[in-house]
């Protein structure tokens, strides 16, 4: 198998960390990645072989837009889910 990877899928981990630690209430499992599919889902792809080589070879204005990108995705992706939780959709398939 191919080692590569979508680099957006580190930062919107990131982001969803940092967002749990923060929190009085821990997130679920299911919460986060339903949360993680549609951020990335609006983000575009950006397949890299090691996460390291991308952070040295991107400028930091570069990273900052890709940071601000991935703070907006999982911000509306968080309320879309919050919007309808899970057993709402589950009754809906």
């Amino acid at each position: 198998m191919l080692n590569i990877n979508n680099y957006y899928e580190r930062l919107v981990i990131d982001r969803l960390w940092k967002l749990a630690e923060q929190s009085d209430e821990p997130f679920r499992q299911a919460f986060q990645e339903d949360v993680a599919c549609l951020a990335l889902n609006k983000l575009p792809p950006c397949y890299v072989r090691n996460t390291i080589d991308k952070g040295i070879n991107v400028s930091e204005e570069h990273y900052l837009q890709m940071v601000a990108a991935v703070e907006t995705a999982v911000e509306q992706a968080m309320q879309q889910v919050l919007s309808r939780p899970r057993l709402d959709r589950e009754s809906a398939e």
